[in-house]
């Protein structure tokens, strides 16, 4: 039987694929003479978790994103490595990744990955795959709302030899359609001053989990800026006992090339 984890990388690989090849086909002058915008980001510091778990963890994340023409494709690896009682307790790596292609002045469809890749956390394996319809309210320079909703898939392998009592987990493998919704807002309240907010909500038999994360971003020179979030996490089916909620706060230095 072919594992989940090739499914949704054929997937990927696949949808890839198609925007390579519907690029090189597109000959229209528009798409041709548009210049290609490559943007990357460094962000390394401190993180407090509450709720279920009282812990500190040192993070660092690697962001990307590629825009041309119709294009942009977005990719995130972030890093996390928590400490509980002044010892190292776990590490964990997430990864985003997502490809967007506009079909018209505001609409756009989209293919997105998300996944959890860890030897010492609750769960060994944790991606969720989707694809679907975006759609941009508004997009100006200073403010930009998005909306996207669409199907796709979720594969959960628990670390039944990590699982604790305060984990938000059961130990089951879970293998399921999704649904995918997401909101994202880029405000610039006032100059070198950002607001970053973005809601994902996933949503399955197994369970429905939503995540909320505020930035605040403050530009101190072109290439340099710092940033403190808050993010709050909450299942909307928990093992007896444990808070449906759970939220963390970091403090990071972020630095753009």
């Amino acid at each position: 039987m072919t594992h989940p984890w090739r499914i949704v990388l054929n997937v990927c690989i696949g949808c890839m694929t198609f925007n390579i090849q519907a690029k090189e086909n597109d000959s229209s002058p528009q798409n041709t003479d548009e210049t290609a915008l490559f943007t990357t980001q460094v962000d390394f510091g401190y993180q407090r978790h509450t709720g279920n778990k009282d812990t500190k963890s040192l993070n660092f994340n690697l962001q990307a994103e590629y825009i041309r023409g119709r294009y942009r494709t977005n990719g995130v690896w972030k890093f996390y490595r928590l400490y509980k009682n002044g010892d190292e307790d776990k590490r964990k790596s997430n990864y985003e990744l997502q490809s967007d292609y506009k079909i018209g002045p505001k609409g756009y469809l989209f293919s997105s990955l998300n996944g959890i890749n860890s030897k010492y956390s609750a769960y060994f394996k944790d991606y969720t795959l989707s694809a679907g319809y975006g759609y941009q309210l508004t997009h100006t320079e200073t403010l930009t709302f998005e909306i996207e909703i669409g199907p796709g898939y979720r594969y959960q392998k628990p670390n039944l030899d990590e699982i604790d009592d305060d984990d938000l987990i059961f130990p089951e493998t879970v293998q399921e359609p999704i649904i995918r919704t997401n909101t994202n807002l880029k405000w610039e309240i006032i100059d070198d001053l950002h607001l970053l907010t973005e809601v994902t909500m996933v949503s399955g038999k197994s369970n429905t989990l939503t995540t909320t994360d505020i930035s605040l971003v403050t530009d101190i020179t072109q290439n340099f800026a710092t940033k403190v979030t808050y993010s709050r996490l909450y299942h909307s089916r928990v093992p007896d006992g444990l808070n449906k909620t759970d939220t963390a706060t970091s403090i990071n230095l972020v630095f753009h090339f």
